[in-house]
């Protein structure tokens, strides 16, 4: 019997009821656009992220392309990114015209290393660019090392963008994901620890005058009224109804969080001694959109296909550095190039992660990566 690698439809089943009674509620005012659950879903994700502001949009990459759009980012800037990540990241800051200079990435933490911050901003200078921003992503679900980076960002003037679309929900050093940059973009999209039933996504931040900007960027740019056009703006509504979903999912997100750590936690006591596990280091906790080992790179395609053959789902996120992408290949990586975010591609494996994965199941997955293993 094969499982399932994310289960939304047990998801679904426990709270099915209140999900059909908002989307109900929905047509019935018939506020499609905009409506009411929008700005109540928004406060709530303010107050959950322990920020003054969210911003609800029309997908992760969206908020992604807000945020850079309002602090004036484009041509003849660089942003640093992480070299071992998904193409949304760099694709939003091609698409405004800026350059991404990919960075390295710890082996253990799959987070853009800090240490590497310099060799980013020395690259975007060799090449006639002006270093504007940090964008940070929270792979696989753990948060960056945002002390370090906000003292980097700072010493050098930068804007620091968080890239937490797979890590809503997580906490480093009491604080949660939301308020620790300067901007925090995040996603809801369906498979993600807080997901809607299509594209979704938000911004988050503290900064009013930030905050209002990107409001207006979201409305085509709109200023008092939707005909009165004050900046270059994008549609990046978040629809109605997928706000009435993201707001009977948050009543059990926390109860969620706790079954995927409760998860995650078992896996590693069972395959510590035999492949590297995620570890996650005091004052970090993330949200496992992800349950991602290491394996040797030799062995790591046998034993997924191995999973496969016994009904156990295993994915690699990500096959490929963004540099060896063919869309990025004339961009520039930062220092001697990135070993690290070069070498997860080949290593990394994804075991099935969801909130309703029971302890049976569980043991069956580290039952099978054991013997695969032996």
């Amino acid at each position: 019997m094969s499982i399932e690698f994310i289960d939304l439809k047990a998801q679904q089943n426990r709270i099915r009821a209140a999900i059909d009674t908002a989307i109900a509620r929905v047509l019935d005012h018939g506020q499609y656009i905009m409506g009411p659950e929008v700005y109540e879903f928004e406060r709530s994700l303010a107050s959950l992220a322990g920020v003054t502001h969210a911003i609800s949009c029309a997908s992760g990459t969206d908020a992604l392309l807000i945020a850079m759009m309002a602090k004036g980012i484009g041509p003849g800037d660089a942003v640093l990114c992480p070299d071992f990540t998904y193409t949304a990241t760099p694709e939003t800051i091609a698409l405004i015209g800026a350059t991404p200079i990919f960075v390295e990435v710890g082996l253990d933490s799959f987070n853009i290393d800090p240490t590497g911050i310099e060799a980013g901003i020395a690259a975007a200078v060799r090449h006639g660019l002006r270093p504007k921003a940090i964008i940070a992503v929270d792979l696989f679900g753990r948060p960056a090392d945002y002390d370090a980076l906000r003292t980097l960002a700072a010493r050098h003037q930068l804007f620091l963008l968080a890239d937490a679309a797979q890590s809503f929900g997580a906490t480093y050093n009491g604080r949660a994901v939301g308020s620790l940059a300067d901007v925090t973009a995040t996603s809801f999209f369906p498979a993600k620890p807080l997901g809607c039933y299509g594209d979704g996504g938000a911004i988050l931040t503290n900064d009013d005058e930030l905050a209002e900007i990107m409001k207006s960027i979201r409305l085509h740019g709109r200023g008092d009224d939707k005909y009165d056009i004050v900046r270059i703006g994008v549609n990046g509504r978040l629809d109605t109804i997928q706000a009435a979903i993201l707001i009977q999912k948050l009543t059990i997100f926390a109860d969620e969080i706790e079954r995927r750590d409760e998860v995650a936690s078992h896996y590693s006591a069972g395959l510590r001694d035999r492949v590297a596990v995620p570890e996650m280091p005091d004052g970090y906790r993330s949200v496992w959109a992800q349950y991602t080992i290491r394996l040797p790179s030799g062995d790591r395609d046998r034993i997924m296909k191995a999973l496969l053959s016994q009904g156990i789902p295993a994915h690699v996120y990500y096959p490929r550095p963004v540099h060896e992408q063919t869309a990025y290949r004339a961009y520039p990586v930062a220092g001697n190039g990135t070993p690290n975010a070069t070498r997860l591609p080949r290593e990394v494996l994804s075991l099935p992660m969801h909130p309703y994965l029971d302890r049976a199941t569980q043991d069956r997955v580290i039952a099978a990566v054991r013997a695969v293993l032996e």
